[in-house]
C-alpha cells in the first residue's frame, strides 16, 4: 500500500519509502550510532565490518517516509564497500540514487549520512584506533606490522574451523578436543586453540594443565600433546582457581596475541574452541581470522539449547562463516554394563534444527560415562576408546572437516 504525501517523488523513492531496505537492528554488529536531526527525527545505524569492508548495514528511524527512503538507500549504497569509501558517501549520492525528490526532503538524506558517519566513528572507537590522520607514523607502522604478522601466521594453516555453541554446558570443549585428536590420529598436522576465556578446560582434558609456556625469538610455542599442538588461556593462569576478570578490549587482545604470536608452524587444521554464545569473544575470533573454513555448532536436546543454536547459525551466516553442521550432544545415556541407550532427554532436536535451518546434521553423541572419565583424567576419549561406538560417531562427525583438506589436495593436484 502506497504511502500518502509522496507527490513529486520518483518511483524508486516511493518504493524505498513504502518498502525500506535493511531495517535494523542487526543481530551481529560491531558499530552503532543514533543521531537526532534538526527536524526532530532520529535515525539509528548498525554496521558489521569485516577485514575493513562493510559487510552488513541496517538502519531504523522514527521519521517520515523520506527518512525511510534515504536510510534504506544509504545502506544499499554502503554495503560491500571498504570503510574508506563508506565514509566518503554524501547526501547527494543518496538523492541521485533515489531520483526525483523535493528539496524539502533533502534534510532526510543529510540525517542518514550523519548517522552513518557517527556509526563509522563508533567502529573506529570500538577497534581502539583513532582516525589515521590522528595517528603517529610509528603507531600506523606498528599496526601494519601486527596485521602482517597475523596474516603470516595464519597463512601457514590450511584450514581453520571453529567449534561454537549458543550456550555453555553443552560439551563444546569435549567435542573440540576429540575432533582435534581424531584429525591428528588420521595423520594430519593439527593445532587446538582454546579461547574459551572464562572456562578454559582443554588443558585438563588433554592432561597438560599446569604446563608452562615456552618461547623463542619468533614467538610463543604451543604445548605438544602427542603430536597435537595446543594453546589455551588456561596456560596463562598461575592458579587454576583464578577467575578471569577482563574487559572486552583485553579479551580481544589475548585472542589476537594467540593468533599472531603463537608459532603454530605448518598445519593442516586449526580447531578453535570458541567461547559460548554470540558475543564479543566469538565475534573477535571470526574478525581476526577473517576467513574461517567453517564452524561446527554443538547443542543438547533441550529446547532452551535448541533456541540458542538457531542464533549461532544466524551468527555464522551474518559473518559469512560456512556451517559445517550441528552436533547433538548428550542424546541418551549409554549403560556401562550392557551398552543399551536410554533417552533421558528428548531426542532429535538437533536434527530438526539442522533440517529447519537447512544445514547439515553431523550426528548425535550419547552420554557415555567413559567420556567424562577420559576428560577428567586427561586422556582423549577418541584415542583411548577408539573401538567404542561413541568414538566411531566422533570420527564420523570429523569427516566434513577432514573433507576440507581432501578437497584442498584435489584442487592442488588439478591445478598442477
Amino acid at each position: 500500500m502506497a504511502v500518502e504525501g509522496l507527490e513529486g517523488y520518483s518511483p524508486i523513492a516511493c518504493e524505498y519509502a513504502n518498502n525500506p531496505r535493511n531495517v535494523g537492528p542487526l543481530n551481529v554488529f560491531n558499530a552503532y550510532a543514533k543521531v537526532k536531526g534538526d527536524c526532530g527525527d532520529t535515525m539509528e545505524f548498525w554496521l558489521f565490518v569485516q577485514e575493513g569492508v562493510l559487510k552488513k548495514a541496517a538502519f531504523a528511524t522514527d521519521g517520515c517516509a523520506p527518512s525511510r527512503a534515504c536510510g534504506g538507500m544509504l545502506t544499499v549504497l554502503a554495503e560491500g564497500k571498504p570503510m574508506k569509501k563508506v565514509k566518503e558517501l554524501q547526501a547527494e549520492d543518496i538523492l541521485d540514487a533515489l531520483g526525483e525528490v523535493p528539496q524539502a526532503a533533502e534534510h532526510c538524506a543529510l540525517l542518514a549520512v550523519e548517522s552513518l558517519t557517527a556509526a563509522c566513528r563508533n567502529y573506529q572507537q570500538q577497534r581502539g584506533a583513532a582516525c589515521p590522520s590522528n595517528q603517529s607514523p610509528q603507531k600506523q607502522n606498528d599496526m601494519q606490522e601486527s596485521q602482517d604478522r597475523l596474516q603470516a601466521r595464519l597463512g601457514r594453516i590450511k584450514h581453520k574451523t571453529a567449534v561454537l555453541s549458543g550456550k555453555g554446558g553443552v560439551g563444546k570443549s569435549t567435542v573440540a578436543v576429540n575432533l582435534a585428536m581424531a584429525l591428528r590420529e588420521a595423520g594430519n598436522k593439527v593445532g587446538l586453540l582454546d579461547v574459551d576465556i572464562h572456562g578454559p578446560s582443554v588443558p585438563t582434558m588433554l592432561g597438560v594443565e599446569g604446563k608452562l609456556l615456552d618461547g623463542n625469538a619468533d614467538g610463543l610455542l604451543p604445548i605438544d600433546c602427542d603430536g597435537l599442538k595446543v594453546m589455551s588461556v588456561g596456560f596463562l593462569l598461575t592458579n587454576q582457581d583464578d577467575a578471569v576478570i577482563w574487559r572486552g578490549p583485553r579479551k580481544m587482545g589475548v585472542i589476537e596475541q594467540f593468533l599472531k604470536d603463537v608459532v603454530w608452524g605448518d598445519l593442516d587444521y586449526l580447531i578453535i574452541d570458541s567461547p559460548p554464545g554470540t558475543g564479543d569473544e566469538p565475534l573477535s575470533v571470526c574478525q581476526l581470522i577473517g576467513s574461517l573454513d567453517g564452524a561446527v555448532i554443538v547443542t543438547t536436546p533441550q529446547k532452551v539449547a535448541a533456541v540458542d543454536v538457531r542464533k549461532s547459525i544466524t551468527f555464522c551466516r551474518q559473518l559469512d562463516v560456512p556451517v559445517l553442521g550441528v552436533v547433538e550432544n548428550m542424546n541418551g545415556f549409554v549403560c556401562p554394563k550392557c551398552g543399551e541407550i536410554t533417552h533421558i532427554l528428548s531426542s532429535g532436536g538437533g536434527a530438526k534444527i539442522a533440517s529447519d535451518m537447512k544445514v547439515p546434521f553431523l550426528g548425535s553423541l550419547p552420554i557415555d560415562p567413559r567420556v567424562a572419565v577420559a576428560g577428567d583424567s586427561g586422556t582423549p576419549f577418541v584415542r583411548h576408546h577408539a573401538e567404542s561406538a561413541t568414538a566411531e560417531i566422533m570420527r564420523d562427525i570429523m569427516q566434513p572437516i577432514a573433507g576440507l583438506n581432501q578437497k584442498h589436495n584435489l584442487d592442488k593436484a588439478e591445478n598442477g
